[in-house]
């Protein structure tokens, strides 16, 4: 008996880490906090790791944070979660509030950009809102300053929104480790970015009025809110489902971009050396190697011996003795005594405080 050979069907994206997106359903949360409040000034802030929200000053405050409200049966254990918290009904032009995920160049080359065998890019997410309320999703070439949108509507129920963005033939992507394409999910703007006719059919140099004409605002009401996660760029124009990177890989991956290297009350994290009466050192390791040299912050730090224990009111790093990026070389300012030069210490927490030692390589 003779048996027929079934070829499986091709499936383009049926490869490892087709999702140009880290951390793309919102699981991972380095920086402990479940929610960061009062937001909207301006800046940028940081809850679940590679999804940040920028503003630009606005008179409307938001709040963000983890949550466990997920599509059902799909998987999903955490969303990413923004809440108005103060009301903006008066937009001046210049306001912007977004959502945003950014990539590095060396991750995209397949994308081919800018050259004749640009690829398109599927972008697909779950998204809900207390309301029926139209956004933009812009990406954002960051390298040539292009850029093309399309608009969604929010539902009331978690719903998955495929967009499909044209290949663009113009202007090639840096192959390195900088931003080089930017998600940028427009929750609030003023008329600088809404006032023109959105960029959609293909992309072009950035007009900021094209960037988000059409959509409504966030800020409109405290009602308003907005839960995301799923969320997956790949290529083609077909949306495949979306990547479930294994634990221990995705928390890798998002290590390259952050790590706290101490989280918690009365830990012992490190050992440190004195270095003269103000000031001690230490070498930290990184699980994985970051994506440039970091910056660092850090609360409720401190170093001690059997007898005297001190505050650490600074940290600098001196990247002229730091190898690479994994091993990071850190000078400690303190205070509250004197420090005994070569004398060895334990860097701690605090007891009674939480506290931190953050490294952070962000785009």
């Amino acid at each position: 008996m003779t048996q027929t050979k079934v070829e499986a069907p091709f499936v383009e994206n049926n490869v490892p880490f087709k999702n140009f997106c880290i951390n793309g359903d919102m699981k991972f949360n380095q920086r402990g906090s479940s929610s960061v409040t009062g937001l909207g000034a301006g800046g940028l802030h940081y809850l679940v790791d590679r999804t940040r929200t920028y503003s630009v000053t606005t008179a409307g405050r938001y709040t963000i944070s983890q949550e466990t409200d997920v599509p059902s049966g799909l998987g999903f254990t955490n969303s990413l979660k923004m809440q108005c918290t103060t009301a903006d009904t008066s937009i001046a032009a210049g306001e912007l509030t977004l959502i945003q995920h950014r990539m590095e160049g060396q991750f995209l080359q397949s994308i081919a950009k800018g050259t004749s065998s640009a690829k398109q890019l599927t972008v697909s997410f779950y998204a809900k809102a207390n309301e029926a309320r139209v956004h933009s999703l812009e990406v954002k070439d960051e390298d040539n300053t292009r850029h093309c949108a399309k608009l969604f509507t929010t539902t009331t129920d978690w719903k998955r929104h495929v967009l499909t963005f044209p290949a663009d033939t113009t202007g090639a992507l840096d192959n390195d480790n900088a931003q080089s394409i930017s998600l940028n999910f427009f929750m609030h703007a003023g008329s600088t970015y809404t006032d023109g006719t959105l960029q959609s059919g293909s992309f072009a140099s950035i007009t900021n009025g094209n960037r988000a004409a059409g959509i409504g605002s966030i800020m409109a009401s405290t009602d308003n809110n907005f839960f995301i996660t799923g969320l997956q760029m790949e290529l083609g124009d077909t949306a495949t489902d979306f990547e479930f990177v294994p634990h221990d890989v995705q928390l890798q991956r998002c290590q390259r971009y952050f790590y706290r290297f101490a989280g918690g009350t009365g830990e012992v994290f490190a050992h440190a050396i004195g270095s003269n009466s103000t000031s001690a050192a230490l070498v930290t390791t990184s699980p994985v190697e970051f994506r440039a040299a970091p910056s660092a912050s850090h609360a409720n730090l401190g170093i001690q011996d059997t007898i005297n224990a001190l505050a650490v009111t600074g940290i600098t790093i001196r990247t002229d003795l730091t190898a690479n990026f994994r091993t990071v070389y850190v000078v400690l300012a303190l205070s509250g005594g004197s420090v005994e030069a070569f004398r060895p210490y334990f860097a701690t927490t605090d007891s009674s405080s939480n506290g931190y030692l953050d490294l952070s390589a962000e785009l």
